[in-house]
């Protein structure tokens, strides 16, 4: 009778793999989650009147003296890239790169960030205090299971940073996720500019201000905070999604990028999904997809073959068939890089790990622990 209650509490979208577990996520009379619903909207969007908007921001910023006219947060990657490139070559404008430095940066990423700037382009990127980061994100990966946590508000502060700094007035990140991947939108306005609130909410979940401990003074937090909204507004400083103004689509962004610049990519595949050419700077990415796995019952793979089927590259049988083969595997190649980084035995990860087990969605019988509600 308890599995019965159990089974209840998750289901899966009828459309892609999500399930109600993501944090945020919505799912309509259907069965049907909001970001595959999202794909209906903009279905029906007129794409090339958003460009026109988008041509009329770049003009009323663009610079005639040489400056930066725009921010774009990068990482290397895929999508970030894709989004600079258009900027640069087809909109005809002098974009700053502004990097917030992976964990544990690994060749692949290092090696795409350098064939990208090669293009043409400069870069900032901010690397935080080593010893205050490695320390954050140990403590956040115990206490949350998230040990990306003061990272993340480090890609979301430290470009707004720079733009206070050199006085550039607009930033574009690439896509609102929210929307994209199922979550909650605030508004309309909310898809098309990163507002404070959602920052806060959203992406750190609380004020950096609470993380001093014995270890972490006000000082350390600089590379965490976010200007004040007053300062923003002064300076009118705006950040828009690019998403808003161009169909946003990760496996088109990753060929267009293949085709005009030598990107890398993993061999075969990234552990926990199929893919080969998705978040690839970072070796504690790893770690954080499979914590992903652990604390909300589903993986890498069941979040790219989603967006593979929302944007049809993919069918559902397809992607119910990639993701049990690939979903939730364990990261096994970095775990020795991991527990030297954090200073750990392997009793004592394993044991973090299993405290973040949400108990409504796992249960353990006969030594293992297994997924209530299985998708497959």
């Amino acid at each position: 009778m308890k599995n019965k209650t159990h089974n209840l509490l998750v289901q899966y979208c009828k459309k892609c793999l999500m399930p109600t577990s993501r944090p945020r996520v919505q799912f309509d009379e259907n069965g049907v989650c909001n970001a595959c619903n999202f794909v209906e909207v903009k279905n029906k969007i007129n794409w090339s009147k958003r460009e026109n908007q988008l041509k009329e921001i770049l003009n009323e910023i663009r610079s005639n003296d040489g400056s930066y006219d725009c921010i774009v947060p990068w990482s290397g990657g895929k999508d970030s890239s894709y989004v600079a490139y258009q900027l640069k070559f087809k909109y005809k404008m002098n974009p700053l790169l502004v990097t917030f430095a992976p964990l544990l940066p690994n060749e692949i990423g290092q090696k795409n960030k350098r064939k990208f700037i090669e293009l043409g382009f400069d870069n900032i990127t901010g690397q935080p205090n080593l010893k205050i980061s490695k320390h954050l994100s140990k403590r956040f990966f115990i206490e949350r299971g998230n040990p990306k946590t003061h990272w993340d508000a480090g890609v979301g502060c430290y470009p707004v940073q720079i733009a206070e700094k050199f006085n550039i007035r607009a930033i574009f990140y690439a896509e609102h996720a929210e929307s994209e991947y199922g979550g909650r939108v605030i508004s309309e306005e909310h898809t098309k500019m990163l507002k404070y609130e959602e920052v806060i909410e959203h992406v750190i979940e609380d004020h950096p201000s609470n993380w001093v401990d014995e270890v972490v003074t006000e000082n350390d937090l600089q590379p965490y905070l976010y200007p004040e909204p007053e300062k923003i507004s002064e300076k009118k400083i705006i950040s828009y999604y690019y998403s808003f103004f161009e169909r946003f689509d990760m496996y088109k962004n990753y060929l267009f990028i293949k085709e005009n610049m030598e990107f890398n990519t993993v061999k075969n595949r990234t552990v926990g999904t199929f893919t080969n050419f998705d978040s690839l700077d970072d070796y504690v990415d790893d770690l954080y997809y499979y914590m992903q796995y652990i604390k909300f019952g589903f993986g890498r793979c069941v979040r790219d073959t989603s967006r593979f089927i929302q944007n049809g590259h993919l069918t559902r049988n397809k992607a119910l068939n990639l993701a049990k083969k690939y979903d939730g595997e364990f990261p096994q190649k970095i775990l020795p890089m991991i527990l030297e980084y954090y200073d750990f035995d392997r009793k004592e990860f394993e044991n973090i790990v299993d405290q973040h087990r949400n108990k409504e969605i796992w249960e353990y019988k006969e030594k293992n622990w297994s997924l209530i509600q299985k998708l497959y």
